[in-house]
């Protein structure tokens, strides 16, 4: 098998080294190396994939958390924005080895922890997708409810009750069969319409935004109480206690994402093209998008007398039919485009990795959809605190670990060269120890470890506050010592 390279350093295998894997169990078409004739995507595409993916509604409502735990609304902006620009490290990081070889999330990680010892941080990975993809299905579900009870009100009015006791309206149900079914029906298209639905959603999203961020100044007379409001962390003892784990908070929130991307720049026709895009729209859009939430709900403290987080329930105080059925549409499509990128793409390849005879990037969305919903998404929106100090913190600790771990073996181990076709063969340099590499799996238990040991106990809660920057060092120092250690290596 032999290798090409190409004059800008980009990687691929001639017609026989890809013939010859068809026979691997470690391969299958989804997975598979992609040309660079087919490597497509451009600056635009990585811009458009950000910008609709941080057009969602959790970003949306992202500062409501932190302004609930005392933050002014510019405290809660640089700690966003902060934030944003940490995780772009990482994000970048991992979207070399995709744009140099063509090659996913799962397939890169064999390199570091083998070709079955990959399926560990893919399967970790692919159960927080799950998460997200439950909770984006959630809450088009919901918008998909407001929409039918404004447009079809006199048959939705039978859905439209909910039960005593504090539980859902049986029309949030069918709207969320409804959402879930429509995010499976684009999984089963493939990539390409992924990259066109993104193309046009993202700009789309973006002027609807900021047109209700129009209409709410006009409505207010002004921006309201919560931008005039200062904060209630007055001393920087208590504001430093609640930037930490807002701080990791906010990686935690793309932590996904900083691990898998090489499922999308492995089609990207050049390293600065994919890492332009992805620097000029991730902590811009991420910002201004929660400076817009953080407008619009100031603005509905005066035009509603209390203030609406939520867009879903503050377009269901509208009264004309039509402008509800533009705002749902919008939901609806912003939902939809960051659910597939960000919570659909990875897991289904993930899933796909551990049984890729059996297991196609179809079916593996399948599963992710499944999976999403058995993981009751509606519980985890409940509470907005929860959701970021929990929810976010502590799977960054986790996602922080894999980081650690892929990083220093690409950058520093193998100083950004791996043998391509052997990460898709059982017998290859990249077999380790019965496939599996025991010191990446070693230094990501001891990063996990770390990391969340100050959830349960007291005295060391302040490593939890710090969750994914004590996962990611701890791991990456440990597997950079365990790599010298040969017992262990057993290193190509």
């Amino acid at each position: 098998m032999s290798e090409i390279r190409h004059d800008d350093g980009r990687v691929e295998l001639d017609d026989a080294g890809n013939a010859a894997l068809e026979a691997s169990p470690l391969y299958n078409h989804d997975l598979a190396p992609v040309r660079v004739a087919d490597r497509t995507w451009s600056t635009y595409n990585f811009a458009a994939l950000w910008i609709s993916m941080a057009h969602c509604i959790p970003t949306y409502m992202l500062a409501a958390g932190l302004i609930a735990a005392g933050m002014s609304w510019l405290q809660a902006l640089v700690t966003i924005l902060l934030g944003n620009t940490i995780v772009l490290v990482p994000i970048l990081a991992n979207s070399h080895a995709g744009t140099k070889y063509g090659i996913p999330f799962p397939v890169y990680a064999r390199a570091a922890y083998g070709t079955v010892g990959s399926n560990l941080p893919a399967l970790m990975r692919a159960l927080v997708a799950c998460g997200w993809f439950g909770i984006n299905c959630w809450i088009g579900g919901q918008a998909l409810h407001t929409f039918c009870k404004a447009m079809l009100p006199h048959l939705w009015s039978h859905l439209s009750t909910a039960p005593t006791g504090g539980g859902h309206a049986p029309g949030e149900w069918v709207g969320l069969a409804l959402f879930w079914a429509l995010n499976i029906g684009v999984v089963y298209r493939g990539m390409d319409l992924l990259r066109k639905v993104e193309n046009w959603a993202a700009p789309f999203v973006l002027v609807m935004t900021a047109l209700l961020v129009g209409w709410a100044v006009w409505r207010a007379h002004g921006l309201g109480a919560i931008m005039a409001q200062p904060g209630k962390l007055r001393d920087f003892g208590s504001f430093f206690k609640v930037f930490v784990p807002s701080l990791t908070a906010m990686i935690g929130f793309w932590a996904t994402l900083s691990l898998n991307m090489p499922d999308f720049t492995r089609f990207g026709r050049s390293q600065r093209e994919q890492a332009v895009g992805q620097v000029v729209a991730l902590p811009t859009t991420m910002t201004v998008f929660a400076a817009m939430g953080i407008c619009i709900t100031s603005a509905t403290a005066i035009i509603y007398g209390h203030a609406i987080w939520d867009p879903v329930v503050l377009v269901g105080h509208f009264e004309q039919r039509w402008i509800v059925a533009v705002a749902m549409f919008t939901i609806v499509v912003a939902t939809l485009s960051v659910n597939i990128a960000a919570n659909v793409v990875s897991p289904a390849n993930d899933f796909a990795n551990a049984f890729p005879r059996f297991i196609s990037f179809r079916s593996g969305g399948l599963i992710t959809g499944v999976i999403g919903i058995l993981m009751q998404p509606w519980k985890l929106m409940a509470d907005p605190s929860g959701y970021i100090f929990k929810w976010l913190v502590g799977y960054s600790g986790g996602l922080g670990s894999i980081a650690g771990v892929l990083i220093a073996d690409y950058f520093i181990v193998r100083k950004r060269e791996l043998a391509l076709a052997d990460l898709y063969r059982p017998d290859g340099r990249y077999r380790y120890a019965s496939g599996w590499n025991v010191p990446a799996v070693v230094a990501t238990l001891a990063g996990c470890a770390l990391a969340w040991i100050g959830a349960f106990v007291p005295s060391l809660h302040a490593l939890y506050d710090y969750a994914w920057f004590v996962g990611f060092f701890v791991a990456g120092g440990a597997y950079l010592g365990l790599m010298r250690a040969p017992v262990l290596s057993s290193r190509a």
